[in-house]
C-alpha cells in the first residue's frame, strides 16, 4: 500500500508551501513543525528566517497565515508571541488521516527508505552457568529492538555471543573424562532445562572443589585448555556436550520469557577462534598495536589509570593468550565483512562501556569500522531490588533468572483469577495462559519502559497493577475495547468525517496519528521506552474517552456509535501492534 501521511506530515507540506509563497527568496524552508498542548500543532521556524530576511517576525507570520488558501485540513492559525503559529487541523482532517491509516495493515508506519543491514549482539547467558537477572536486560531489549528495526524494513542479524570458550571448561571437560557419564541422560528422554541446569551445576561444582583441592587434577585441567585450543577432537567433543547441555536450559528459559531464539542466530566466543591469530598479525603489521611488556596492545591518548599512565586495550596476552578484546575485534571483522552490515548494534550492560568504546576506536583504526558502518551500544543499566541496591536474594545470593519469572507469573495469575471470579469467563486453562502472559509481560514492560541506561527497581506487586504505567494497565485497555466490539451487535467500525468531535475523541484521534512517527523515531534512536510510554499515553486517553463519551448508547446516532466504534477499533489494533513490537502479548480477554 502506499505510504500514509500522518496529520503532522500533511501541515508541514502545507505550511512549507505558504512559506514559500510569502517568501520566495527562502526556498524550500522548514516551518518546524511539533505537536504543542497549546494547540494540535505549533511552527517555530518563522523566527529564524525573520531574522535571515532581516524582517519582523510577525509580520511574516502574519503574510504566511495569509498564504494559506483555504482548505479542509487548517481550522486556526494563531499568530503568537514573536511569531510563533499555533496551529488547530478540522475533524475531518484527523477522521480522514485515521481512516487512511485503518486501511492499511502497517497502520501508517512507512518503511525506512535508508534501512540497512543490522547485526545486533543480545542475550549473551554463559555456557555452563546459570541465567540471572542480571541477564535479563540485555535479552529483553534486545529482542524489542529486533521486532522494532525489522518492523521498519531493516535487515537484522541476530548474535547471540554466549561465553562458550576459557580456562574453566578445561576442569570441566578434565572431570568429565574421569566422570564420563556425569551428563548422560537415559535413552529417549526429553531433559527438562531445569534439569540440564542442574547437571551442569552439579558438575561444575564437583569439578571446582577437585580443581581447587588436588594439584594433580589442576595441573590435568591446564593441560587440558591447551588441548581445547589447539583443537583435539575427544576435547572438542566433550566441550561440545557442554554447549549442547546448556543450549537445553537457555532455550527453556527464552521460551518461558516467551522469546525466539534460534540455533543459527547463537555464534559465540568459540565461533571466532580461527580468525585470533590474523586479528592480530593485522593490527601489529599496520601499527595499529604494538608489543608492551610482551602483551599485544592499543594506546589511547584519552585513556588512562589511576596513575596517570595510559591504559591500553590488550588484545594477546603476554602468555600468548588472547582476551576479550581479540574476540571482539574478530567478530567485528566478521560482521561487517562476511554480513555486510551497516550497523553493530550491542546490548550490553553499560559498566562495558570504556570496553567496547576502546575495541570500536581500535577497529577504526585498522580501517574495519568507517564512515559507512557504525557501532552502536545500547546500553543498560542495573536491576535493583526495593532498598535500591542490586537485586539479590535474602540470602545474598544472584537471583535466578527463572525464579524470577515463575514469581511474577504466579503473581499475575492469582490477579487474573481475582479478576475473573467477579465474571466468571475464563476456564481454568485460560487463567492459566493468561497469567503467563501477563506475568511476563509485566517484567518486560517494566524493563522496557524504563530508559535503558537508568537503574530500575524490581517490584513485582507494582509490575502486575491494574493502575499506573504497567503493560496490565494495557492489557485491560485493549481487552475492554474488545469486549465494546463484541457487545455491539450489529454495529460496525466505520469512520465518519463529516461529524463533530468531542475533545475526548480529538485527543485519542490525535495521539493516533502518532504512532508511526514514534515507531520511526524509536528505531532511530534505539530507545524502545519511547514505544512503551506512547502507549502508556494511549491507554489513559482512551480511559478518559470513555469517561466521556459513551460507545454504545441507545441515545447515540447510528453515526455517532460507528465512529466511535472505529476510533477504539483503531486503538486496539494500535496497542496490539505496539505491545507486540516489545514482545508483550494482548489476551483477548482477561
Amino acid at each position: 500500500m502506499a505510504s500514509v501521511p500522518s496529520l503532522a506530515s500533511t501541515v508541514q507540506q502545507r505550511l512549507a508551501e505558504a512559506l514559500s509563497a510569502a517568501l520566495p527568496e527562502a526556498g524550500s524552508a522548514d516551518p518546524l513543525l511539533r505537536r504543542s498542548d497549546r494547540a494540535d500543532f505549533q511552527a517555530n521556524g518563522i523566527l529564524a528566517l525573520a531574522k535571515k530576511a532581516k524582517g519582523n517576525p510577525r509580520e511574516l507570520a502574519t503574510l504566511v497565515v495569509a498564504a494559506i488558501p483555504a482548505n479542509d485540513v487548517l481550522k486556526e492559525i494563531e499568530v503568537s508571541g514573536p511569531g510563533f503559529l499555533n496551529i488547530t487541523v478540522t475533524d475531518r482532517a484527523i477522521v480522514d488521516t485515521l481512516a487512511a491509516r485503518a486501511a492499511d495493515d502497517r497502520l501508517g508506519v512507512p518503511y525506512n527508505p535508508d534501512a540497512g543491514t543490522t547485526v545486533i549482539d543480545y542475550a549473551q547467558p554463559n555456557v555452563a552457568k546459570e541465567m540471572h537477572v542480571g541477564h535479563l536486560r540485555s535479552a529483553v531489549i534486545g529482542a524489542a529492538m529486533v521486532e522494532i528495526l525489522e518492523f521498519t524494513g531493516e535487515k537484522v542479524i541476530r548474535r547471540h555471543h554466549i561465553g562458550d570458550w576459557g580456562t574453566q571448561f578445561g576442569m570441566l571437560i578434565q572431570y568429565l573424562i574421569e566422570h564420563p557419564h556425569e551428563l548422560d541422560h537415559k535413552e529417549g528422554e526429553e531433559v527438562s532445562g531445569e534439569e540440564a541446569m542442574s547437571s551442569l551445576n552439579r558438575l561444575y561444582k564437583a569439578s571446582r572443589a577437585l580443581f581447587d583441592s588436588d594439584e594433580e587434577f589442576k595441573a590435568r585441567s591446564r593441560d587440558r585448555v591447551v588441548a581445547l585450543q589447539s583443537g583435539d577432537k575427544e576435547t572438542l567433543a566433550l566441550w561440545q556436550r557442554f554447549v549442547d547441555e546448556s543450549k537445553i536450559y537457555f532455550y527453556s528459559v527464552f521460551d518461558q520469557l516467551d522469546m525466539e531464539i534460534r540455533d543459527p542466530d547463537v555464534v559465540g566466543e568459540s565461533a571466532y577462534n580461527a580468525m585470533l591469530d590474523e586479528t592480530c598479525r593485522l593490527l601489529e603489521e599496520s601499527g595499529v598495536a604494538v608489543i608492551s611488556d610482551g602483551a599485544l596492545c592499543v594506546f589511547f591518548d584519552d585513556i588512562k589509570g589511576p596513575d596517570g599512565n595510559p591504559t591500553p586495550l590488550i588484545v594477546r596476552k603476554s602468555n600468548g593468550g588472547y582476551g576479550y578484546a581479540a574476540t571482539d575485534l574478530s567478530a567485528v571483522r566478521d560482521r561487517v565483512g562476511n554480513l555486510g552490515a551497516d550497523t553493530l548494534l550491542y546490548v550490553v550492560d553499560a559498566r562495558q562501556s570504556l570496553h567496547f568504546k576502546m575495541v570500536w576506536e581500535t577497529a577504526r583504526r585498522a580501517g574495519w569500522l568507517n564512515d559507512k558502518v557504525k557501532a552502536v551500544q545500547l546500553a543498560f543499566g542495573t536491576v535493583l531490588g526495593a532498598d535500591g541496591k542490586p537485586f539479590k536474594t535474602r540470602e545474598g545470593e544472584t537471583v535466578r533468572l527463572v525464579d524470577l519469572l515463575q514469581q511474577a507469573v504466579e503473581r499475575a495469575t492469582a490477579v487474573v483469577r481475582d479478576k475473573d471470579e467477579e465474571r466468571g469467563q475464563l476456564t481454568e486453562a485460560e487463567i492459566v495462559e493468561h497469567g503467563r502472559q501477563v506475568g511476563i509481560g509485566a517484567i518486560k514492560y517494566a524493563d522496557l519502559s524504563t530508559s535503558a541506561v537508568r537503574d530500575y527497581k524490581f517490584d513485582l506487586e507494582q509490575m502486575v497493577s491494574l493502575h499506573g504505567d504497567t503493560s496490565v494497565y494495557l492489557q485491560y485497555a485493549y481487552v475492554r475495547i474488545r469486549s465494546i466490539m463484541r457487545n455491539a451487535g450489529d454495529a460496525k467500525p466505520a469512520a465518519h468525517p463529516e461529524l463533530e468531535l468531542a475533545p475526548a475523541e480529538r485527543a485519542l484521534g490525535l495521539h493516533l496519528d502518532r504512532f508511526a512517527e514514534t515507531v520511526a523515531e524509536v528505531a532511530e534512536s534505539y530507545e524502545p521506552h519511547k514505544l512503551a510510554a506512547y502507549l502508556y499515553q494511549l491507554a489513559s486517553h482512551l480511559t478518559k474517552f470513555y469517561d466521556q463519551c459513551q460507545v454504545l448508547s441507545a441515545s447515540n446516532p447510528p453515526e455517532v456509535v460507528e465512529n466511535r466504534l472505529f476510533l477504539i477499533d483503531l486503538t486496539a489494533r494500535t496497542l496490539h501492534q505496539g505491545m507486540a513490537l516489545l514482545g508483550i502479548r494482548t489476551p483477548e480477554r482477561l
